[in-house]
């Protein structure tokens, strides 16, 4: 199913605007994620270069929580890199640094999408009806807060092994992330800036998937290993 003509924005601004109206009084934002960072996932969902979602209170899990396979298409999993912001950063016109983007970063937290689209041929919608479908945000686990080692530490150099139970593993990098972690986030700022978004405080940005996206099936069991920064796990329903 796609868009009727009528109904697909015609300028990222519209697009964008469209996504906005995710947010209610009472499905507040409590993050963004990034789409596509790589060249792979931009191959893959038909899209130029990365795109922007929002994250809200109800489609975040807790930690231990069973993750739901109702209204999924995508069934994939993707372990990444999420930054928690320290400030409200209001839209500027000069761009940031990565100093600059490093400040405003309270800690590192290690997150699992569980991405979807309202697209069932998700890969042919296009980038503006996938940007006002929310860059296929849907689900999203925010997990355990990275030691502070991290600021020390190559992100783009750093491993992270995904596994789905036992048997399935996939292995990936931080250079999968747009070079780095580091290089969406400050992607992100100075897109969030462009866009006229308001960053609040206390938001969070996930960066990309790591590895390649991990298929999963009902009752599997899945890990997220940061190596030295920890892990992340959960269960996917068993019926």
């Amino acid at each position: 199913m796609q868009l009727p003509n009528t109904l697909i924005p015609s300028t990222l601004k519209e697009a964008y605007t469209v996504q906005t109206y995710i947010e209610t009084p009472d499905n507040p934002r409590v993050g963004w994620k990034l789409a596509a960072t790589s060249i792979a996932g931009q191959k893959h969902i038909g899209v130029s270069g990365p795109i922007v979602g929002r994250i809200t209170s109800k489609m975040s899990l807790s930690l231990g929580q069973f993750v739901s396979t109702k209204a999924n298409n995508m069934m994939v999993a993707e372990p990444e890199f999420v930054f928690v912001f320290n400030r409200r950063i209001e839209p500027r016109d000069r761009s940031y640094t990565k100093e600059e983007a490093m400040e405003l970063i309270s800690e590192l937290k290690l997150g699992l999408e569980f991405p979807n689209s309202r697209f069932i041929k998700f890969e042919t919608a296009g980038e503006l009806s996938l940007i006002a479908d929310n860059a296929c945000a849907h689900e999203f686990m925010l997990g355990p807060t990275a030691p502070e080692i991290w600021r020390n530490l190559e992100l783009s150099e750093h491993k992270v092994v995904g596994w789905i139970e036992t048997k399935s593993k996939f292995e990936g990098v931080g250079s999968n992330v747009l070079g780095s972690p580091v290089n969406a986030l400050l992607w992100f700022l100075n897109e969030a800036s462009k866009r006229k978004f308001v960053i609040r405080e206390g938001d969070f940005i996930t960066t990309g998937t790591t590895t390649k996206p991990m298929p999963f099936e009902i009752g599997d069991k899945i890990i997220g290993d940061f190596g030295e920064l920890g892990e992340i796990r959960c269960e996917i329903e068993n019926y």
